[in-house]
């Protein structure tokens, strides 16, 4: 069943948040501490917190950094 179209923009915050939160936390809580036990369970404590801070932004910043390209590029 497709999504009604007036939720594109919460769609794209979603799937755009989850994707970057979910590598980001990933990397950082892997550099840090490295690949050792518990590492899924600070990863994921990483992750919870840092998921619902990206979807706000992203939800909030998203089409404003959208307007802010188009001024900045030219059409070809």
């Amino acid at each position: 069943m497709p999504i009604p179209t007036r939720y594109a923009p919460l769609t794209f915050a979603a799937l755009m948040s989850i994707y970057m939160v979910t590598l980001m936390t990933f990397v950082i809580t892997w550099v840090n501490t490295g690949l050792d036990d518990g590492f899924l369970a600070r990863w994921w404590r990483a992750f919870y917190i840092a998921w619902p801070v990206a979807f706000a932004l992203i939800l909030i910043g998203a089409p404003r950094l959208q307007r802010l390209v188009g001024r900045w590029v030219r059409k070809a």
